[in-house]
């Protein structure tokens, strides 16, 4: 018999206890590593911020606006309000609000950036495609808005990796929490993985209404401001993002792209046509949707109290408003009541003159809505 390599001459092995002791060692160094394989395959592994799935609230909420986690979105900012919205579009082709989630952080003032280290968050019109998102973002997650466009670049305008991240910290960019981050991260990503090439980012100085806009008619970036406000209006009556092109180093908006190819930034503006849509008119069913609850998310807004800096001082107060009497006059005999604003909602509701419209006559009916395909990418061109 051969035990531990030696032939015996007694017939039995040699030192029997410690064989006997060394496999039980051995056993009970197999069993330990067995538990440990068992372990290790009874915990799943813990996913990246990136990959998170979408909060059951957050499911809930767009189930309950009749809307669909893939469907396309479309992203709002406004920097005076420390506010970004989320619009998510419905299976009519036309979008309609998600959320407004307070912007924790934002640097710089109210106008468009310039060039490189003047720490200015941007303004105007951007494009965010797959290529863009920042799964392994220092800043938590993160998406890059395609500073400097089309526009910008025919401006001369410089900077780069301007963001919207988490972290509540900005040199430029557009910082949230990392919660809130986080669920707009993750809305883009499933809007892309259903099909969406790219949404649009259209940020506002301010909510670009006649009235906020009169209030900065001396200042340094008026004209700018004059030239994006129709994007707003165009949203605000068809809420369709508007197509957007640069020429003659002048965004154009709400035209119809040529299919002969590109168009020259810094080039004479071929012949555009008009986009042709029917304006969008709510229903009972839409103002109660717009009204779920969670809409407007709470949160912290660092530059909610800043002071807005001018070229020539500081901005002017803003008149305060008259507040009616409780008796108000009766309207004139045959003055028209349809569609006028009462009990304005709060500025921070989206389409709030829609939303407050009085209920039109039973036999009035609302023009038939045009039909068109949700879109899938956006008119910047060269973003």
């Amino acid at each position: 018999m051969v035990i531990r390599g030696r032939e015996t001459n007694r017939g039995g092995p040699e030192n029997l206890d410690g064989d006997v002791k060394a496999f039980g060692s051995i056993r009970a160094g197999l069993v330990s590593a067995a538990m440990l394989v068992l372990a290790a395959c009874g915990s799943a592994p813990e996913l990246i911020p990136a990959e998170q799935p979408l909060p059951k609230e957050t499911l809930d909420l767009i189930g309950k606006k009749g809307m669909q986690p893939g469907l396309p979105i479309y992203v709002r900012i406004f920097k005076e309000e420390s506010e970004l919205e989320v619009w998510k579009a419905r299976e009519d082709g036309r979008f309609y609000h998600f959320k407004t989630y307070p912007i924790c952080n934002w640097s710089g003032e109210i106008g468009p950036k310039i060039k490189k280290g003047d720490k200015q968050a941007p303004e105007g019109f951007y494009a965010v495609g797959p290529k863009q998102m920042k799964p392994d973002s220092s800043y938590h997650v993160a998406f890059n808005l395609g500073f400097p466009n089309a526009y910008d670049r025919a401006h001369e305008r410089t900077g780069e990796f301007l963001m919207i991240h988490g972290k509540c910290k900005s040199a430029g960019c557009y910082a949230m929490t990392d919660a809130l981050a986080e669920e707009i991260y993750a809305l883009a990503r499933e809007a892309f993985r259903n099909g969406q090439t790219a949404f649009a980012v259209h940020a506002f100085p301010f909510r670009m209404t006649d009235e906020k806009l009169a209030r900065f008619k001396g200042h340094k970036h008026i004209a700018f401001w004059k030239m994006i406000k129709p994007a707003y209006d165009f949203f605000e009556t068809y809420r369709v993002p508007p197509t957007v092109a640069v020429c003659e180093r002048k965004y154009v908006i709400g035209v119809t792209l040529p299919a002969t190819g590109r168009i020259d930034p810094d080039g004479q503006c071929p012949r555009f046509q008009k986009q042709e849509l029917t304006p969008f008119v709510p229903n009972l069913l839409d103002q109660q949707i717009a009204a779920q609850k969670g809409t407007i998310v709470p949160g912290q807004k660092a530059r909610e109290q800043t002071a807005l800096a001018w070229s020539d001082g500081e901005a002017p107060a803003p008149k305060p408003v008259a507040v009616p009497p409780a008796a108000a006059t009766a309207p004139a005999p045959g003055a028209a009541t349809t569609g006028s604003i009462v009990s304005p909602p709060p500025a921070s509701l989206p389409g709030a003159a829609f939303l407050t419209a009085e209920p039109a006559p039973a036999k009035r009916k609302a023009p038939p809505k045009k039909s068109f395909e949700i879109p899938n990418t956006l008119g910047l061109n060269a973003p």
